[in-house]
C-alpha cells in the first residue's frame, strides 16, 4: 500500500478519473471541435452516440459517449441464437432457488481445457431480478483456459459487468482501448460496450457481478469529508486504439468477425466482415475503467467498536430508496485494528442485505482457512436475515486476544457483493459445480461456546406490571 506491486508490469497508457468527461484520439484531428456530429466527420469517420442512460436523464446522472469510428455498429447481418448458451450458464430468474441457509463454496475449478474462454467460462452462481425490466443483478464465477479468438467480440445488453480478477491476468480489448486487469484489480465494462479477453499469463479465474439496474458510483463520504475510501483520481480509463480491418463497404472486404451479445440471459451472434474495434476517437463519460484495490484508503475506528462494513465500500449502485444499494462492492484489505475493549473481527449479525463474499488472496480474519474453510477462489452467501459472523475458533481467539495495535490481512484481500435484494442460487451454484461445503454452518458455529455465567444469586426483574 498505497498501491499494489504487481508481478506483471503495466503496458498501456490510461486517462485518470471517475465519472469524468474524458476524450481520447488515436490520430490528431479525429475528434470534431465544438460539435458532436459534423456533416462529414474528419478522416471519413462515422459519428455514433453510445447512451448509457435515457437522453433525458438528469445532467448529473446522464451517461453518454460519442464514438468516431470507421464503420457504424449497425452494419452487420441479423443476430441468431447461439447453441453455446446453456440455461446452466445463464439461468433465468424463475430458475433460481431461494433458500435461507448459509452457503460456502470451496475454490471453483479452473477450466483449463481449450474449450472455455472468458465468456463461455462465466457461470451464474446467484442473482435476483430481471434484465428485461432493468432490475437486479447476477453474481458470477469465471474460469477460463484460453483467450477469446482475435476475430471475436462480446457485449452484454443486460447490464454493466464488474470483474474481480483472482488468478491470472486479463488483457481486455474494448471499443475504447485496452485494459490490463491483474489480480488485485477490478474492471467495469458498461452495458453495450464490445470487448474481447486475452489470457497473457495462462488460465484465469475470478468473480463478476452484472448490474442490470443503473450504474456504479462512488459512495458518498458524509462526515469523512472530501477524500478517503476509493478516490476518483485512481480510476484508469483506456486511450483510443483502433484496427483497420475493413473493406470498401460494410458488407465486403475484411476478415470475418463474430460478435456475440448477451440479451435477456441468452446469447445471440452475428458475423460481419469488419472489426468492431475501429473507434479512432471518442469523448464522453460512459466508458470502461479499472481500479487497483491497493489504492483504497481504508477508514476505521481509532477508539472502540467495529464500524459497519459499509465503511469499506469501493463502488455502489443505488436503489430508488435513499441509502440502500442494489449492489455494493466492498473490500477488506490490510488494515490496522486499535479499538480498545473491542471485539475486533466483524460482529455477529443478521442483515436486511444479502452478502456474497469472495477471497482474492491470503486469509480472512473472521473465518478459518485451509481445507473446508474460506480460501482464495471460494465464496460464501449469507442471504437476507440469515445470521452469520466469525466461526467459533475465530471468536474465541478474538475474545481472548491481547488488545494491542494489530495489523490484520497483510497480503490478503477479501471482498463482498452486497445487495438489498434476496439472492436466488442457480442450479450450477447449488449442485452442478459440486463445491458447496455441506457442513459449513455446523463446522462454523456448532462449536460456539456458551459463556453465560448464570443468574444464580442475581436479582431477576419481573416482566409483569
Amino acid at each position: 500500500m498505497p498501491f499494489t506491486t504487481f508481478s506483471t508490469a503495466e503496458k498501456y497508457r490510461y486517462q485518470n478519473g471517475f465519472d469524468s468527461h474524458l476524450e481520447s484520439s488515436a490520430i490528431d484531428g479525429a475528434l470534431p471541435v465544438g460539435q458532436n456530429s459534423p456533416q462529414k466527420p474528419a478522416l471519413g469517420l462515422y459519428a455514433e452516440k453510445l447512451s448509457g442512460t435515457a437522453f433525458t436523464a438528469p445532467r448529473h446522472e446522464n451517461k453518454q459517449t460519442w464514438l468516431y469510428r470507421i464503420l457504424p455498429s449497425c452494419a452487420h447481418p441479423p443476430y441468431a441464437p447461439t447453441p453455446e448458451a446453456t440455461t446452466e450458464q445463464w439461468a433465468k430468474g424463475e430458475e433460481l432457488k431461494y433458500i435461507p441457509n448459509q452457503l460456502r463454496w470451496d475454490p471453483f475449478d479452473h477450466d483449463e481445457s481449450k474449450d472455455l474462454d472468458f465468456v463461455s467460462g462465466l457461470k451464474l452462481v446467484a442473482g435476483a431480478g430481471d434484465p428485461v425490466q432493468k432490475q437486479g443483478l447476477g453474481m458470477f464465477i469465471y474460469a477460463a483456459g484460453k483467450s477469446m479468438d482475435e476475430t471475436s467480440a462480446f457485449y452484454s445488453a443486460d447490464g454493466d459487468l464488474l470483474i474481480v480478477a483472482q488468478e491470472g491476468d486479463l488483457d481486455i480489448r474494448t471499443e475504447f482501448g485496452w485494459l490490463l486487469v491483474r489480480p488485485m484489480e477490478i474492471a467495469v465494462i458498461p452495458r453495450g460496450v464490445k470487448y474481447q479477453v486475452f489470457l497473457p499469463s495462462g488460465p484465469a479465474r475470478g468473480y463478476a457481478l452484472e448490474l442490470y439496474q443503473g450504474h456504479f458510483k462512488l459512495p458518498e463520504l458524509g462526515p469523512i469529508g472530501s477524500n478517503g475510501l476509493a478516490n476518483a483520481r485512481d480510476f484508469q480509463v483506456p486511450v483510443a486504439c483502433f484496427t483497420e480491418d475493413v473493406g470498401r463497404t460494410a458488407s465486403e472486404g475484411g476478415r470475418k468477425h463474430t460478435v456475440t451479445v448477451k440479451f435477456n440471459n441468452a446469447l445471440f451472434a452475428t458475423t460481419q466482415p469488419h472489426t468492431p474495434f475501429d473507434v479512432v476517437a471518442w469523448h464522453g463519460n460512459y466508458y470502461p475503467y479499472k481500479y487497483d484495490l491497493g489504492r483504497f484508503n481504508t477508514i476505521g475506528t481509532i477508539s472502540f467498536d467495529h464500524p459497519d462494513p459499509s465503511i469499506f465500500t469501493v463502488l455502489s449502485a443505488p436503489s430508488p430508496l435513499p441509502g440502500t444499494a442494489v449492489a455494493d462492492f466492498v473490500i477488506f484489505p490490510p488494515r490496522w485494528l486499535v479499538g480498545e475493549d473491542t471485539f475486533r473481527p466483524p460482529y455477529y449479525h443478521r442483515n436486511t442485505m444479502s452478502e456474497f463474499m469472495g477471497l482474492i488472496t491470503g486469509g480472512y480474519d473472521a473465518k478459518r482457512g485451509g481445507s473446508g474453510g474460506f480460501v482464495p477462489g471460494g465464496a460464501s452467501l449469507h442471504n437476507v436475515m440469515s445470521g452469520h459472523g466469525p466461526d467459533a475458533a475465530s471468536h474465541e481467539g478474538a475474545r481472548g486476544a491481547e488488545l494491542k495495535p494489530q495489523k490484520v490481512g497483510e497480503g490478503s484481500c477479501a471482498f463482498m457483493f452486497e445487495s438489498c435484494l434476496m439472492m436466488g442460487v442457480s442450479e450450477w451454484g447449488l449442485r452442478t459445480c459440486k463445491k458447496v461445503q455441506e457442513g459449513y454452518s455446523e463446522e462454523s458455529w456448532s462449536g460456539v461456546v456458551t459463556h453465560w455465567q448464570g443468574a444464580k444469586g442475581l436479582e431477576i426483574k419481573s416482566h409483569l406490571v
